[in-house]
């Protein structure tokens, strides 16, 4: 997919205050979450599982026709196994994305038609590949390349002179497209050229162009610095403003605030350099002022204007928030969530040292792990004394000894969280990553992360993700868990289809384990 993640996980004890009434049962099956705020005033949450998806929250349970239980969120049957991959929201809707290529809208507004239930978007072929909500309005960006949009019409940011369209998608005239964007009322398309094309409302010179006049037409948007030759990585919208990332790390905004060093002239109607390096990301909302950004040294920077007309100008946050959820709530009463984002149970363990300064730091490291079009900074001095598995690939007892290691068998976001941990004893476990990281615990002979990782199993296991960590148990034969895999397998009649379709895996596990009249109870329910 062409969607861009922002957070990797998201502490749920953050929105204990908005959640403290459901189950607690439920909480440790939801794997990921989106708030629905619309200026700050909180629509309900979207919970999502395994194989469901739940409303919470009074607004949005009425917007779906649900009743609201303070105690328990409702469940969407019309979203019951579908993998959610993308959710957006702009004034009074919500938009679902799923990873068949449907779009999903709910409302209350009646323009949409959305006759209390979530309306479906997109039909037969016509396969989406990422959606983006601006305050009125709706882009979607077709497996093909093709941009589509649908609701309010004002500024053009539908494109066109026509009105505004909540029924029928209206066709942008955009091909070659590979991410979209929206503020407030206004687009943005990034093609597969390294193009960027913007329209819509430009009071503020949000748009890039030069000057402060709407557009009804996809304009080609230019930078100032004819130097740049970096490929575009990212783009967004604010509320009055645009920002661009590019894989160099550099990052450019346009618009309301972007001028964040000079206060009396703080709006910038041309891309203008935002003075951060290394940025990795970056996430603003269509009724937020202000932005985040943050850099390959896992630092979160704030600038913009906050909803008490504060004026922020750009800072680090040197608290070291975990996630741009936890960034909003040191500036919010509430946090708030840039898409959903992993709220599953995590386990975490740190030590008192701490020497992140060593790590991703580009004016000390003398080698790079490359992964993808992604490279980490490190250093070898360091690793060698902390990791056995590097001090023999450092020490000339490897034939490829060089400055550039290549990893391929895993993710970027996986060994980042396992050198971190080498360089800060702290490290997040949760069901994303365990898969990667026991299996990196495993190929390094890391005894510590294959303990910590066991520990997170031993805590998460039950009868909901049994299936999920029986594979890992069976493949890294993880003794220490036998116990409870047993008492699960055995108390536990709902998951009698899971034991079933993996008896022969289980009894060569556990079947030690197992009395005679244990074994019996599975030999006999095979046959049913």
């Amino acid at each position: 997919m062409k969607i861009i993640p922002t957070d990797t996980w998201v502490d749920i004890e953050l929105f204990q205050n908005d959640l403290k009434d459901i189950d607690q049962e439920f909480i440790q099956s939801v794997v990921s979450i989106f708030k629905i705020t619309q200026f700050f005033e909180e629509i309900g949450f979207l919970c999502i599982t395994n194989d469901k998806t739940y409303a919470y929250g009074e607004a949005i349970c009425e917007w779906l026709s649900l009743q609201h239980d303070p105690k328990r969120p409702q469940q969407i049957d019309i979203l019951n196994d579908k993998k959610i991959i993308q959710v957006d929201s702009g004034y009074n809707f919500v938009v679902v994305l799923t990873d068949d290529g449907l779009v999903f809208l709910a409302s209350c507004d009646s323009r949409w038609k959305t006759n209390n239930t979530f309306r479906l978007i997109s039909k037969g072929n016509d396969r989406v590949e990422m959606i983006a909500c601006g305050w009125k309005h709706l882009l979607l960006l077709r497996q093909d390349g093709t941009v589509f949009a649908l609701g309010d019409n004002r500024f053009g940011q539908l494109t066109g002179n026509s009105s505004s369209s909540y029924d029928t998608v209206v066709n942008t005239g955009l091909n070659n497209v590979k991410i979209i964007a929206c503020g407030a009322g206004h687009s943005l398309a990034l093609t597969n050229t390294n193009q960027i094309y913007s329209w819509g409302c430009n009071k503020y010179g949000q748009l890039g162009l030069g000057d402060t006049n709407n557009r009804r037409t996809p304009s080609l948007v230019s930078f100032p610095d004819v130097s740049i030759n970096s490929p575009i990585k990212n783009i967004v919208g604010g509320w009055k403003h645009s920002l661009f990332l590019f894989e160099n790390g550099q990052i450019f905004g346009c618009g309301y605030g972007q001028r964040s060093i000079n206060y009396n002239e703080q709006d910038a109607k041309v891309p203008t350099k935002i003075p951060i390096e290394n940025v990795q990301s970056v996430v603003c909302k269509n009724y937020l002022y202000f932005s985040f950004a943050l850099d390959h040294s896992s630092h979160y920077y704030v600038w913009g204007e906050l909803n008490n007309k504060e004026l922020v100008k750009l800072k680090k946050l040197h608290a070291r928030p975990k996630s741009y959820a936890a960034a909003s709530a040191m500036l919010l009463e509430s946090p708030i969530t840039y898409g959903p984002t992993s709220t599953i149970y995590s386990f975490e363990s740190h030590d008192t040292i701490s020497n992140i300064g060593l790590l991703d730091n580009p004016n000390n490291y003398d080698v790079e792990f490359i992964i993808g079009d992604k490279r980490i900074l490190a250093c070898k001095c360091y690793l060698k004394m902390v990791s056995k598995y590097y001090s023999r690939m450092f020490s000339g007892d490897w034939q490829e000894n060089n400055n550039k290691v290549v990893i391929e068998a895993y993710s970027y976001d996986a060994y980042y969280t396992y050198l971190r941990m080498l360089y800060t004893g702290r490290i997040r476990i949760n069901q994303s990553n365990i898969a990667k990281l026991i299996d990196l615990a495993n190929c390094y002979g890391d005894e510590r992360l294959m303990k910590l990782c066991q520990t997170f199993i031993q805590t998460d296991l039950n009868e909901q993700t049994l299936s999920i960590y029986f594979p890992l148990i069976d493949k890294y034969e993880l003794d220490d868990l036998h116990d409870k895999l047993v008492q699960l397998t055995i108390v536990l009649p709902k998951i009698r289809n899971n034991i079933l379709d993996n008896k022969e895996n289980i009894m060569k596990l556990i079947g030690p384990l197992f009395s005679e009249q244990q074994s019996f109870f599975l030999e006999k329910n095979s046959q049913k």
